[in-house]
């Protein structure tokens, strides 16, 4: 599997209209003749725009994710969301010539030299196809003895599923192709599932039809992490070429409905905080006040539960970390992915229990490197305890955390097994508690509340929080209930930024019009509003203003 082919590929200019798009692709032309008489034609686009969440009634559309490869999304009649992959068709006749081309490919394999990258497996590959395929009509068969003789059309089917099946993630290439997919779903024998960032849970054509199939694919794609799965260990959690996170269970003593896979994708371009207020995950408000906290060096929890989104808000919050700060990440499984040049990048190490390397371990690393900001993917044991050290000593800390409550936070935090003295809570500053709720009968991701962590109160041995946001579920908005209330704001942050505190809010208040503009601009994008974030660091709030006015 090669990583480089994971960095998305860009839509080739066959692909830039649908007329061209049909011209070229064989296989687009023919899947759109067999549903012109079930539906009506698809909407084409080259890219998705995260509106369309918002037109979850009805959709149609066909979207491409790669050279050759096209995908249809759509409701259908009884409102379920389907995602079908279009890519070439191997008949009998493909078949056949596909067989016959990888046993010549063995026979001269070994005169090739050995690749030294993943670059130089696909180069190696196309060069044994030139030297074993002829392109031309049934006529140059007389004249080519020495050579498989192909149309055009074979040549791209055949060169396709080679590539796909020898170097490419085989039947599942087109969804990690795909920029749209947040997790891919195989709970055993038949269709998969995915989560689309768009469209929510949908169901999809590709199938594995039987136990054999679909152990046969978990065996080879864990063999080819390096995590290989068996009978004596069943269940195995991975990382794929292109950093996706997966966990395989294999076999049906365990997984009752045959062997099963869930893959949570690697995002290479991280949703923006731009997105998120686009989403209403929170607002301008909001995203202001983190700006501040994060500016100001303040320690921040995203908290919530299973898949409630809190390492996609944690990404997106750090494009507000200076780009002169030196930033520290540690993480089991690396899921942060962010834009500074000085980042020391760590992740734990499972390799026996002498040489396994872990949070622990790396978090106590983090207090001899001298960070400015150390970033936690998750805060599950011990490390915990080393976390608000590190807090303690001066060293700002942005983690997430599994719990849907401040209250249920500490009780965690000061639980065993972290076990952080309920009097060091308070080095933590602010924390976010995020969950996935209903929204017009759509599931969707709120920040329900941000919350300040003021102090210790010794005599009754508890904590003091102080509410700041919350959201509405009535009218889906925020209200800003610590409006000249709030105890970081005042005496934590304005102090730091050298701001009056009775002045604060007016700050709070010009950054998220900053934050506005940028949304009325279109800066969707995390590298994108990166950019302006620097402009904002370098040259000040009145430069990136001036520069959003010319847009």
């Amino acid at each position: 599997m090669k990583a480089s082919r994971k960095k998305k590929e860009r839509v080739t200019r066959f692909q830039q209209n649908l007329d061209l798009a049909i011209a070229n692709y064989p296989h687009l032309r023919r899947y759109l003749e067999e549903i012109s008489t079930k539906m009506p034609m698809p909407e084409y686009m080259t890219e998705l725009s995260y509106s369309l969440k918002k037109k979850q009634d009805y959709f149609n559309i066909i979207y491409p994710v790669g050279d050759k490869l096209f995908v249809h999304v759509y409701k259908d009649q009884d409102g379920t969301k389907r995602y079908i992959v279009i890519e070439p068709r191997l008949d009998r006749r493909t078949t056949i010539l596909l067989n016959k081309v990888l046993d010549r490919m063995i026979e001269i394999v070994h005169r090739l030299p050995l690749p030294k990258t993943d670059q130089d497996v696909e180069l190696i590959i196309k060069k044994m196809l030139r030297q074993i395929v002829s392109i031309g009509s049934k006529a140059a068969r007389f004249f080519n003895f020495n050579k498989i003789v192909l149309t055009k059309e074979e040549y791209d089917i055949i060169e396709y599923y080679i590539l796909r099946n020898l170097i490419g993630y085989s039947k599942l290439e087109p969804l990690f192709n795909d920029p749209y997919i947040e997790d891919i779903h195989c709970t055993g024998v038949g269709n998969l599932k995915l989560v689309h960032k768009i469209f929510g849970m949908m169901y999809t054509n590709i199938e594995f039809p039987d136990d054999l199939a679909l152990n046969k694919y978990i065996l080879e794609t864990s063999e080819r992490v390096e995590r290989p799965v068996s009978n004596s260990r069943p269940v195995v959690d991975a990382i794929m070429p292109d950093g996706s996170r997966v966990n395989f269970i294999y076999g049906r003593e365990i997984s009752r409905e045959g062997s099963s896979f869930t893959v949570r994708k690697f995002t290479e371009v991280p949703l923006s905080v731009i997105n998120l207020i686009d989403f209403n995950t929170f607002n301008e408000e909001i995203a202001a006040y983190l700006w501040l906290c994060i500016e100001a060096g303040m320690n921040i929890f995203v908290c919530g539960e299973t898949a409630s989104g809190k390492t996609t808000t944690l990404n997106a919050l750090t494009v507000f970390i200076s780009p002169e700060k030196k930033v520290y990440s540690v993480e089991n499984t690396p899921e942060v992915n962010i834009p500074h040049e000085t980042w020391q990048h760590l992740v734990t190490r499972e390799a026996g229990k002498e040489t396994d390397v872990d949070m622990f371990d790396l978090l106590l690393a983090a207090l001899r490197s001298r960070p400015d900001y150390i970033i936690v993917g998750e805060i599950r044991g011990r490390e915990g305890n080393v976390a608000f050290q590190a807090m303690q000593t001066g060293h700002p800390v942005i983690s997430t955390f599994h719990a849907g409550s401040v209250h249920s936070m500490i009780q965690r935090l000061t639980g065993h097994p972290i076990d952080v003295p309920i009097a060091f809570i308070d080095n933590l500053n602010v924390v976010l508690i995020q969950q996935t709720v209903s929204v017009n009968n759509q599931l969707v991701r709120r920040v329900l509340t941000v919350s300040e962590i003021e102090r210790y109160y010794d005599v009754e041995n508890k904590v003091v929080t102080r509410r700041v946001f919350t959201w509405d579920m009535f009218s889906d908005t925020f209200y800003f209930s610590g409006f000249h209330n709030s105890y970081i704001l005042e005496k934590k942050i304005a102090p730091k930024l050298g701001i009056d505190p009775t002045q604060i809010y007016d700050e709070l208040f010009d950054r998220a019009k900053i934050l506005r503009m940028l949304k009325e601009r279109g800066i969707t994008n995390y590298y994108e509003l990166w950019n302006y974030m620097k402009l904002f660091y370098q040259r000040g709030k009145s430069a990136l203003i001036e520069a959003l006015q010319r847009i």
